[in-house]
């Protein structure tokens, strides 16, 4: 089955809908069949290798019917002339579906149905992935979408499935969330406001605050939750208080202590109202606090608080509300940010919960007389599993994981009770399988707290179920949340990998330069011996942590991560000790997307979800987002690679020369100066007025951002000049005398060497020949990276790497399509912009090398065609930057098909059929790469030709054509982070 880009398909999607023949039909045979070729081609299907028309199927009279088409356990479509009822058409397809159950032809029976008259369409998914309130067909739910001939390219997407994808849908956020976030966070803001616990070291505030803000969010919830009775608690603020607040602070303390005190020890004069609070076990009201200091406004808010209808509100959203009130720096620290429900299910959905709905759907469908056995043992089965979220924060996780159990548990509760399947039956899913770890103490406290008044919610549940009340309160099962350093304690001392059946969660995201010296220790202590270890994202930490917990085992992982660990040079150390040292394998992934965070200043992160385990699993699966669609569509694939993927566990390292007999590259020129050999283009023109002798000596000197965007910048570039010119020029000379003093001031030994030779740039790599500039960052929005030739008066700077003495030939292909799959799977990123580097992305790129002179001809031609449709548009010609001509809104007709019959070009040097996606080339590609790498016979040392007899490469090149080289030759240094 191809492999179509959605926009690929939506392209086609557009045509068809404009295709005069297509508008124009009305009703005969023949043009129906026309049709639907039409159809299964914008999915890039041959309909006669899949559906048939005029399927025969025997009705209830035993006459026989013809279905218009029918995709044989996929798709049936019943089409009407033009105008005609399609509810009437549904019905009949609907009676199909029922003729061919009637006949046990049960693998033809379809999940989709397709009405249309050529003008309309409406599709019915009969088993739709979510659990929306929908209408129902013969006891299944029905998903409905209706739409016209010219809207098709629009609704596209519903038609997943004729490519081999489902869709996955996720529960929206209740915007009651938000509503109660802002009050809560208002009422702790002016908590803080009044300096209630604040101290020394935090002035502003900090765990006093904190644990009476969590307190009152108990209480909200526990009354609109059935914990307390009704009312009690907005009673005793509202009449038990004054309405200027001064003695609010005071009663509550009263009341914490009450709900903190067993009824047999309560004193005996306690009024009626308060003696009704319940005990609340835990913990919770334990710690005794100053007594906080409160005002009408502060009051005022409490009663806003209390107003609120917090039974809408999910136990999760406590998480939300604690990482509101934390301040952006701590929360940077710690790595927090809270991740929306949506998100969470996502990783619970793919890691066990789908696998455990589809368990329970097979079970329902027996009727056998083993049914009610079957039922039981799931039931206990569910009260065996165990989870661990080893970085739990406030327990977000736990807390929807243990929701989507025991609303699991409830509904075979109901089919046992409905099948007389036991008489003492009960939940016996509890908090007590739930264990985390977290650095935090007073997280470590929410998270309790939330898995608590989760319970109560779900035991309200099942007291509707029972038709009497079931409760557990004083709390005595208590979720396992360790407070402790999760890279330094020894996770089996809190669930031993024999008892665990599932690790999952969200660890922190710090980068590199926001790290304190204990994390910074942890990361050296989790990575040690592992070279080049250094540049990983704190999270891999959890990852090889994990990897070492569940080794030998068959406990899956699911962590969200940065995608940064997918990316770049990440990959190859983070995967490639993974899998050689734990025998890790990547059993599900979901590929980025932009996560919804709850709290405030939500959080903007790119992430990723992968599911792994120390074994193989079928079934793998990724999950791709699309832009612009917070839904994926779901892809089963043989092997997931590390960059996620359909493809083999390979990883990409740096190498320092190519893979292929090609030119070789050059990281270009730092000038380590402190700025005072550069100049702008109003710089350069004061400083030639000052200095006019200057102007052979001023060069263009270009990184990715000037080469781009068209924007001038000079550099002194003094490589050649002679003693008396120098001298000549004191305006220069004051320059070089400032670059010297510069690098003398440096803390850095190499670069106090460089102050000898001021007058040279740190590091010289400039081309001495016409050379192709490849710019290190470029937008991810543009369909190419933009490169282009230079002449060697034109300085590259280290942002701008370099391919002296390129052909047409490997232009060609690096401006290709096939590179550019290459680039967004390899590449590093700054953000989400490209950040090509030469030793992960060029010199690991698998060159066709078995293209014909005839096809490396080809791929010149169309490379040169693309050079000469720019022409026209840059300067001196015209005013375009290269930003404009690959923007693609503005990219010029002429240049786009220039680059696709590059492309086309490029792609036949690889293979003769075309590739119908950036998914198909990567997977093309990481092939190549695995043959090459991976020779059948023993490796040998390379002899690398010259390219020309006559020319040569490299280094020696640009000695030979460099007159005049100084006879000391500068030392040279890595560039300075």
């Amino acid at each position: 089955m191809p492999h179509l880009s959605w926009n690929e398909v939506r392209d086609r999607a557009l045509r068809f809908s404009r295709d005069p023949i297509h508008l124009a039909a009305k009703s005969e045979r023949a043009e129906k069949q026309t049709f639907w070729n039409a159809f299964f081609e914008v999915f890039g299907l041959r309909r006669a290798s899949f559906a048939s028309f005029e399927e025969n199927v025997r009705n209830l009279k035993g006459h026989t019917s013809a279905i218009d088409l029918l995709w044989k356990g996929r798709l049936l479509v019943e089409h009407k002339s033009f105008g005609e009822d399609l509810d009437l058409a549904a019905t009949q397809a609907f009676t199909y579906i029922e003729d061919l159950t009637r006949e046990d032809r049960w693998d033809e029976i379809p999940r989709y149905v397709l009405v249309s008259d050529f003008a309309r369409f409406v599709l019915y998914d009969l088993e739709p992935d979510d659990q929306l309130d929908l209408p129902l067909f013969a006891g299944r739910q029905i998903e409905k979408h209706h739409f016209t001939l010219a809207e098709f390219p629009k609704h596209v997407r519903h038609f997943a499935f004729m490519l081999g994808q489902t869709r996955v849908r996720y529960k929206p956020e209740d915007e009651a969330n938000e509503k109660a976030y802002a009050r809560m966070c208002q009422l702790h803001d002016e908590l803080k406001a009044g300096g209630f616990g604040a101290s020394a070291e935090n002035p502003r505030g900090g765990h006093e605050l904190e644990r009476l803000l969590v307190r009152l969010l108990f209480c909200l919830f526990a009354e609109d939750n059935g914990i307390f009775d009704p009312e009690t608690f907005t009673a005793f603020v509202r009449h038990r208080t004054r309405p200027d607040g001064s003695d609010l602070g005071q009663h509550l303390q009263h009341l914490f202590e009450i709900l903190d005190t067993a009824p047999a020890q309560r004193q005996s004069g306690l009024d009626d109202d308060l003696a009704a609070f319940p005990y609340v076990n835990g913990q919770l009201f334990a710690e005794r606090l100053r007594t906080p200091v409160f005002t009408r406004a502060m009051r005022d808010s409490l009663l806003a608080c209390c107003d609120f209808q917090w039974a809408r509100i999910s136990p999760a959203v406590f998480g939300s509300l604690f990482q509101g009130i934390m301040e952006d720096r701590a929360r940077r620290q710690q790595g927090a940010h809270y991740t929306s429900e949506r998100d969470i299910l996502k990783v619970i959905r793919s890691l066990f919960l789908d696998e455990l709905r589809a368990e329970w759907t097979r079970l329902l469908a027996d009727r056998s007389n083993r049914r009610i056995p079957g039922l039981q043992r799931f039931h206990q089965r569910l009260r065996e599993l165990q989870f661990l979220d080893p970085a739990c924060g406030c327990g977000n996780f736990l807390v929807l994981a243990y929701r989507e159990l025991r609303l699991l548990e409830t509904e075979v509760l109901r089919e046992l009770l409905a099948t007389g399947g036991g008489q003492a039956l009960f939940p016996i899913v509890d908090v007590d399988q739930f264990h985390g770890i977290e650095i935090g103490e007073w997280p470590v406290r929410i998270a309790e707290v939330a898995l608590w008044l989760m319970d109560h919610q779900m035991n309200s549940q099942a007291s509707e179920l029972f038709l009497s009340r079931f409760e557990r309160l004083p709390l005595r099962a208590t979720p396992h949340i360790v407070h402790a350093n999760a890279l330094r304690l020894d996770w089996h001392t809190v669930l031993p990998a024999a008892q665990c059946s599932y690790v999952l969660g969200n660890p922190p995201f710090i980068g590199k330069q926001y790290r304190n010296a204990e994390q910074q220790a942890d990361m050296a202590l989790i990575w040690e011996g592992v070279k080049g270890a250094g540049v990983l994202d704190f999270v891999t930490a959890w990852y090889r942590k994990a990897a070492a917990y569940i080794h030998g085992t068959r406990i899956p992982v699911a962590f969200v991560s940065t995608n940064s660990i997918s990316q770049g040079e990440q990959v190859g150390i983070l995967w490639g000790d993974l899998f050689q040292r734990y025998a890790i394998k990547i059993h599900f992934a979901h590929r980025t997307f932009a996560w919804a965070s709850e709290s405030r200043g939500k959080a903007h992160v790119h992430v990723v979800i992968i599911g792994f385990g120390a074994f193989d699993a079928a079934n793998k699966r990724i999950y791709d987002y699309e832009a612009g669609h917070a839904e994926p569509t779901v892809t089963v694939a043989d092997n997931i690679s590390p960059y996620l993927v359909a493809g083999p566990d390979v990883t990409i390292t740096k190498r320092t020369r190519p893979l292929c007999e090609v030119s070789e590259i050059a990281f270009g020129s730092m000038a380590n100066d402190g700025g005072h050999l550069m100049l702008t283009d109003e710089e350069r023109a004061a400083f030639l007025l000052e200095e006019p002798t200057a102007a052979p000596f001023l060069r263009p000197i270009l990184g990715s951002v000037e080469f781009i965007n068209g924007i001038g910048r000079w550099c002194v570039w003094l490589k050649d000049a002679a003693p008396a010119a120098l001298r000549s020029m004191p305006a220069v000379l004051a320059r070089v005398e400032k670059v010297r003093a510069n690098r003398l001031a440096s803390p850095r030994a190499t670069t106090r060497a460089l102050a000898a030779f001021p007058t040279l740039f740190g590091e010289d790599r400039q081309p001495t020949i016409r050379y192709l500039a490849i710019p290190k960052t470029s937008s991810e929005g543009r369909p190419y990276i933009p490169m282009g030739f230079l002449e060697p008066n034109i300085v590259a700077n280290t942002e701008l790497p370099t391919v002296a003495g390129a052909s047409d030939f490997e232009f060609g292909v690096l401006t290709s399509s096939m590179h550019m799959a290459w680039t967004r799977q390899v590449a590093g990123r700054l953000k989400s912009d490209y950040r090509y580097s030469a030793g992960l992305v060029y010199n690991n790129y698998p060159w066709p090398t078995a293209a014909t002179p005839a096809q490396r001809a080809a791929v010149e031609s169309a490379a040169q065609a693309v050079l000469a449709a720019r022409a026209p548009h840059l300067p001196p010609q015209g005013l375009s930057t290269l930003a404009d001509l690959y923007d693609p809104l503005s990219m010029p007709a002429d240049l786009a098909r220039a680059h696709a019959a590059l492309d086309r070009a490029v792609e036949k040097c690889y293979r003769p059929a075309p590739f119908h996606s950036d998914r198909e080339r990567v997977e093309h590609l990481f092939r190549l790469y695995e043959q090459l790498t991976a020779p059948l016979l023993p490796a040998t040392p390379r002899t690398r030709a010259r390219r020309t007899p006559t020319r040569p490469t490299g280094t020696a090149a640009r000695r030979s054509r460099t007159p005049g080289l100084p006879t000391a030759t500068p030392p040279t240094e890595a560039p300075e982070p």
